[in-house]
C-alpha cells in the first residue's frame, strides 16, 4: 500500500512546495517589482542587493517550476534551502520562531523540505526519474 501511495505523496509535496516558491518569486517580479525587492533587500542589509534581488526572484520562479516538474532537484533543492537560510539570517531570526511574529518557522520548514525533496529523487513521477530510467535503458541496450 505504501509503495503505491509514495509516488503520489512525493508528487504532491513537490507541487505544493514548488507553487509556494514560484508564487514568492513571481511576487518579487510583479507585486513588489525588482526595484521594490532590491530596495527591500537593501534595507535588510543584504550584500549586493541589486544583484541578489533578481537572482533570488529568478531562483524562486525557476526552482519552483523545477520542483513541480521534479527536474534538477539535487541542484535546485540546496539552492532554495540556501535562499531560505538567507531569509532567516537577514529577516526572520530576530523575530523568534513563530511566523505570526515574523519568525523563521515557515522559511525553516521550506529550507528543510527543499533538502528532503532534493535528496528524495523526486519519486517515479519526476522528470529526473524519467531521465534516470532512460539512461539506464540506453546503457542496458548498449551492453
Amino acid at each position: 500500500m505504501l509503495e503505491r501511495i509514495r509516488p503520489l505523496a512525493l508528487l504532491l509535496g513537490r507541487i505544493v512546495i514548488g507553487v509556494v516558491f514560484f508564487a514568492h518569486g513571481w511576487q518579487k517580479f510583479t507585486v513588489m517589482g525588482l526595484d521594490g525587492t532590491t530596495a527591500f533587500f537593501d534595507s535588510l542589509g543584504i550584500p549586493l542587493a541589486g544583484a541578489a534581488a533578481p537572482a533570488v526572484a529568478v531562483l524562486e520562479v525557476v526552482g519552483g517550476i523545477a520542483f513541480i516538474l521534479g527536474a534538477g532537484l539535487p541542484v535546485f533543492g540546496p539552492l532554495l534551502a540556501l535562499d531560505m537560510i538567507g531569509s532567516i539570517v537577514f529577516l526572520h531570526a530576530g523575530n523568534g520562531f513563530f511566523v505570526e511574529k515574523g519568525g523563521f518557522e515557515f522559511v525553516l520548514t521550506l529550507a528543510a523540505t527543499s533538502l528532503a525533496i532534493a535528496f528524495s529523487g523526486g519519486g517515479p513521477l519526476a522528470v529526473d526519474s524519467l531521465l534516470r530510467r532512460r539512461r539506464a535503458s540506453a546503457s542496458a541496450s548498449v551492453a
